[in-house]
């Protein structure tokens, strides 16, 4: 074949001249096997699959709130052996913390007294306790009186009769004489009011009176105050100031216990009355009180 014949120019691919990739070869086959990123915002092709619904996807964790982080942490509960010995141990601490607390608490009422108050707190337990050493030792003699007495029978009658005086005085079926005070209450303005006389009542029998009387009414266990500033009135009897109380006791216990500070003899003469407590050797309470059969109980000795 002749030179002439052949084309100018082609390649052996047959390629013209001016067909040829720009830049060689290299460049050209580059170009061909890239291929263009997606447009932003372009929608994926048909058919190929979204990320979002891959199920092998791994999928970000879900938010919880305070409240469900909390309850996750409280719920369900892990205890340890350590734990438990805290709680066994905070539990006990506690419990003794509240014994304290209320024994404290019992204490409570004398630490917030007067001191007016304490006095005559411990002035009537000492007289308490005096009377209740004197009822021992008087006790004491009739035991060894009836254990020493030949005549054991008529030592038990006579001290049976004593202590029918004895009941009689508490129960006011019986007249009584002794050494007490007399506390006589002036009230010119009225202001003397029924609770201001068993305040001073109480007072009396705390110190160790034996017998009492008020005006002309014998006092005893059931004895009640009732009306008004002025109209007073003692078991149901009206009763008149000047009030005066007959008291039958030891008189060293009697008079220190309407005098003390804040007693009742100052808080009389807040009210505007005046109270005077005077000694005597001899007080006679002579106002009685019927005595009462019972009804349905009797004496269970035989």
């Amino acid at each position: 074949m002749n030179d002439e014949n052949k084309p100018v120019g082609n390649d052996p691919d047959g390629n013209a001249p001016d067909e040829r990739p720009a830049g060689g070869p290299e460049r050209g086959e580059a170009a061909r096997g890239r291929e263009l990123p997606p447009l932003q915002g372009a929608a994926p092709a048909s058919g190929a699959p979204d990320a979002s619904e891959d199920p092998g996807a791994p999928q970000e964790p879900q938010q919880l709130t305070g409240r469900q982080r909390l309850a996750a942490g409280l719920w369900p509960p892990r205890v340890t052996r350590a734990q438990l010995v805290v709680a066994l141990l905070l539990f006990g601490l506690g419990l003794g913390l509240a014994i304290q607390v209320r024994s404290n608490n019992d204490d409570s009422a004398l630490r917030g007294a007067r001191q007016e108050d304490l006095v005559r707190i411990l002035d009537e337990l000492d007289n308490r306790t005096q009377r209740l050493e004197d009822e021992k030792s008087r006790l004491d003699d009739q035991r060894t009186e009836l254990e020493t007495s030949s005549d054991q029978a008529e030592e038990a009658r006579k001290q049976t009769r004593e202590k029918e005086q004895q009941l009689g005085v508490l129960a006011g079926t019986v007249a009584a004489q002794g050494p007490g005070i007399t506390l006589t209450i002036d009230d010119p303005s009225g202001t003397v009011s029924p609770d201001m006389l068993l305040d001073a009542l109480q007072e009396l029998r705390a110190a160790g009176a034996e017998a009492i009387q008020v005006n002309d009414v014998r006092v005893v266990a059931r004895t009640y105050f009732s009306g008004g500033g002025g109209d007073v009135q003692v078991d149901g009897k009206a009763v008149t100031a000047p009030y005066s109380f007959k008291v039958i006791g030891k008189p060293q216990d009697l008079e220190p216990a309407l005098n003390i500070p804040g007693g009742v003899v100052q808080t009389l003469e807040k009210e505007q009355a005046t109270a005077t407590v005077t000694r005597a050797e001899k007080i006679i309470v002579d106002a009685l009180r019927p005595a009462k059969r019972p009804d349905y109980a009797r004496s269970s000795s035989r």
